[in-house]
C-alpha cells in the first residue's frame, strides 16, 4: 500500500462535535528521539505475520471501543493520563504530512476492561490544522475519541499499520518490550487525527490469546 499522506490520510468534509466535561490539561513531556525508531507496517508489508488471534485484533477495522466493551462484559472504561500541546514524533509527523518537530495536540490515555488497563492510546493531530478546524479535543474527558472518530462518517480512516512499540514510549507501570500495537489515521479535509493504540499483557490475558 501506498505510505504516502494521501494514500495514508484521504479525506472528506464536515465538522464533529465533541462536546463534553474537561478534564483537567497536563502538559506531556516529550518523547526522547529513539535512535532506530520503529517501523509501521501494513498487513501485506508483515513477515512473518503474528499468530492468528493477535492477527485478527490487530487488524479488525471494526471500532475498538466497541469490541473491548464487549469482551468485557460492559466493564470498559476510559482513563486519561495526560493531554497537551508538544512537539510531535518524528514517525507522527511523516504519518499526517507536516514537517519534523510540528507542534501538536497530545492525548494518552488508557483503555480499561474491568478496571484493568487493555490497552494504552496515544492520539496526536498537528496543531496546523487543528486549530479552527471545529475538532475540540480538550473537551474529550473519560470519552473514547477513538470510538468518535470511527463513528463519525465525516472522518474517514486510513489503512492500518502495526509495529513493536518502543517501550521507551509507554507509561512506566506498564513498560514492556516489544508489544504490539497499531495505528491509523483518521482524516476530514486537511485534519489528521493519528490514533495508536497498544495491546497491553493484561489484555491478550483476557482474550485468552498468546501473542
Amino acid at each position: 500500500m501506498a505510505t504516502d499522506r494521501a494514500a495514508f490520510c484521504s479525506a472528506t468534509g464536515a465538522v464533529l462535535d465533541s462536546r463534553a466535561s474537561a478534564t483537567p490539561r497536563i502538559t506531556p513531556v516529550p518523547h526522547t528521539a529513539l535512535a532506530y525508531p520503529p517501523l509501521w507496517l501494513t498487513a501485506e508489508q508483515l513477515h512473518p505475520a503474528p499468530v492468528a488471534g493477535v492477527h485478527a485484533w490487530l487488524f479488525n477495522e471494526d471500532s475498538l471501543t466497541r469490541r473491548l466493551t464487549a469482551l468485557s462484559h460492559d466493564g470498559f472504561s476510559v482513563t486519561p493520563l495526560l493531554e497537551g500541546w508538544q512537539p510531535l514524533r518524528g514517525d507522527e509527523c511523516a504519518a499526517l504530512g507536516v514537517a519534523s518537530g510540528s507542534q501538536g495536540w497530545v492525548r494518552e490515555v488508557y483503555l480499561r476492561g474491568r478496571g484493568q488497563p487493555w490497552v494504552f492510546a496515544r492520539s496526536v493531530a498537528a496543531r496546523s490544522v487543528l486549530e479552527g478546524s471545529g475538532l475540540d479535543l480538550e473537551q474529550l474527558g473519560s470519552r473514547s475519541l477513538g470510538e468518535l472518530l470511527f463513528s463519525d462518517s465525516a472522518f474517514d480512516r486510513g489503512a492500518l499499520q502495526v509495529c513493536h512499540y518502543p517501550a521507551a514510549w509507554l507509561p512506566g507501570a506498564v513498560r514492556a518490550e516489544r508489544l504490539w500495537a497499531r495505528r491509523s489515521c483518521f482524516s476530514r479535509g486537511a485534519l489528521g487525527v493519528l490514533v495508536a493504540e497498544v495491546f497491553l499483557p493484561a489484555f491478550w490475558v483476557a482474550a485468552a490469546i498468546e501473542p
